[in-house]
């Protein structure tokens, strides 16, 4: 059975950037199990999947448009350590929602000082080039239940009310 729209793909992957530092890897625990085309994979990886089947071993490179998009220097900003009374611990590297025109937004915490911090709302990824190395362990349809949920279900159901 090949990839295709509402399949269910579970497959391992390792994600390196264009230097071949590893970023990201399912062969050390569980594989990753999702309904095709549904939007949960990056757009190159999603692509480089169709027409694939169980067994298939792979190497796909996906520009960074493909993947978490370009970096965008307006996406950092620094605020007056005021706007952030209330929140404890502020250190880089701490992850906060903040409310922007574009609605709620994850931001990072890059720099702390004393009066300023400075946040960033691009994807850490952003204006990478990404590598994966994929094996497709198994494509099968989808449930019926599963597309209603949006997700796969392991066996007895997904274990959640819905």
């Amino acid at each position: 059975m090949k990839i295709e729209q509402n399949k269910v793909v579970v497959m391992h992957y390792a994600v390196s950037d264009s230097e071949d530092t590893l970023i990201d890897s399912s062969y050390d625990h569980s594989p990753l199990a999702i309904i095709h085309g549904t939007g949960y994979l990056i757009p190159g990886l999603e692509k480089a999947l169709v027409g694939h089947e169980a067994k298939d071993t792979f190497e796909v490179s996906v520009s960074a448009d493909e993947a978490y998009g370009q970096r965008h220097d307006e996406l950092v900003q620094t605020v007056s350590r005021e706007l952030m009374q209330g929140v404890e611990d502020l250190q880089v590297g701490t992850q906060l929602r903040a409310s922007t025109d574009q609605g709620e937004q994850t931001v990072i915490v890059i720099d702390v000082n004393d009066d300023e911090i400075t946040v960033d709302g691009n994807h850490p990824l952003a204006g990478i080039d990404l590598k994966f190395d994929v094996e497709i362990l198994e494509v099968r349809d989808a449930t019926e239940e599963e597309l209603a949920h949006g997700h796969v279900h392991g066996e007895g159901g997904c274990g959640h009310d819905h």
